[in-house]
């Protein structure tokens, strides 16, 4: 799926969202939208969580 078709559905859901839900509708389904992109990415192994982890707790080597 190309990138401008994955954010066309993207903007699809969120405007359906707002206009069913209303606003507080629409922010909680982008962020679970953003929650779920997370996790695909960690999934897919493009986002390494253990550097994330180590970053936010001090051991970072970098």
């Amino acid at each position: 799926m190309s990138p401008a078709l994955t954010g066309a559905l993207a903007g699809l859901i969120l405007a359906v969202s707002a206009l069913i839900f209303g606003f507080w509708g629409f922010i909680l389904v982008a962020l679970f939208m953003a929650i779920g992109a997370v996790v695909g990415r960690v999934v897919s192994g493009q986002i390494d969580i253990r550097n994330i982890v180590n970053a936010f707790t001090g051991r970072s080597t970098s």
